[in-house]
């Protein structure tokens, strides 16, 4: 479901006042099935935001359109000069080329392949455009206004319908060779499958701690007369019956925390990192955080990393994207 009624404008900052010659500077996050759109002041206050459905559009054009055309709309609805927009940052749902502005690869829902979309947007908006991976770009939003401030090294994990990692070291977001760092829901921890995943499909971990994977255990375990919790539930849906008691709930609840634990406790020993942010639907559902945490503490008394739930929730994204554009505004390019 939408955060916002499909095409309603929602202003969260009323306090910041806009004006014909205040700068402007606009953030996108592109999922796959929705699409949010906000405009901020140059202190970072979001003055108003959209959201809307894209499900069923696969275009690039079709969704740089849909963005400049709200991007517009938000600006003349505040009294706002399309002049005094300054920069543009979007995240997207898959592996991006930080330095060339290119989405390399999404997931089915959305299909794309090698499109230049800081391009698309520059040539569309008129102003300099950062692009980054959504999980990325949260990451990011966590360290300048959420749970990570005042951390040079933590990991923030997003958990929805699938799984990654946005990874700070020496307050800097950690790429990788291929722009793949942080694809950790094809790490292999115990009790993963070991099979060969071909390229598209939910890797090892995920389809144990994604909510796709989550949904499937509980339907393998589901039966009829079972449980009064219906076999297409949602994994949200699935953790509120395991705090109810619910034996199948609570097993599913128990898979997915403890795997989530093990990873965890890997990464901290190879990373050394002394927090992690858990972000996403799934990654917000307290029980999934108490569950890992109490793992954790069973696991080693020695690594101890910090789990906490984001303090921007779903607003995530859309921080991380205004503090890139801010960033790319000041600077003339954005460190990476």
């Amino acid at each position: 479901m939408p955060l916002y009624p499909p095409g309603t404008p929602t202003t969260i900052d009323p306090q910041s006042p806009a004006s014909l010659n205040e700068d402007c500077f606009a953030a996108v996050d592109i999922g796959g099935t929705n699409l949010r759109v906000a405009i901020s002041n140059s202190t970072g206050g979001i003055i108003e935001k959209w959201s809307s459905s894209t499900k069923g559009i696969r275009d690039p054009a079709v969704v740089v359109n849909l963005i400049g055309q709200e991007v517009s709309a938000l600006m003349g609805r505040n009294g706002i000069s399309r002049a005094a927009l300054r920069a543009i940052s979007a995240g997207a749902p898959g592996v991006t080329n930080v330095d060339q502005g290119t989405v390399i690869a999404t997931s089915y829902l959305m299909g794309w392949r090698d499109v230049p979309l800081r391009e698309l947007l520059e040539t569309a908006m008129g102003v300099p455009a950062f692009v980054d991976n959504d999980v990325n770009m949260a990451a990011f939003g966590e360290s300048r206004a959420g749970a990570a401030q005042g951390f040079r090294n933590f990991v923030f994990l997003g958990i929805g319908t699938g799984l990654g990692a946005g990874i700070i070291l020496n307050d800097q977001l950690l790429y990788g060779n291929d722009w793949t760092a942080g694809e950790i829901g094809y790490m292999l921890v115990p009790g993963t499958s070991v099979s060969p995943v071909e390229r598209g499909n939910p890797g090892a971990l995920e389809a144990i701690v994604g909510g796709e994977g989550i949904q499937a255990h509980w339907q393998a375990l589901w039966s009829q007369g079972s449980s009064t919790l219906q076999r297409d539930a949602t994994a949200t849906e699935i953790f509120d019956y395991a705090l109810q008691n619910n034996p199948l709930a609570r097993a599913v609840l128990g898979l997915s925390s403890r795997t989530l634990a093990y990873a965890i406790y890997n990464m901290s020993l190879i990373l050394n990192c002394p927090l992690f942010v858990l972000g996403g639907s799934v990654g917000l559902h307290p029980a999934l955080g108490d569950h890992v945490r109490a793992t954790l503490k069973e696991l080693s008394v020695r690594v101890q990393p910090r789990v906490v739930a984001s303090s921007l929730g779903s607003e995530a994204q859309l921080t991380g994207a205004v503090f890139r554009a801010l960033e790319l505004a000041k600077a003339g390019t954005v460190r990476v």
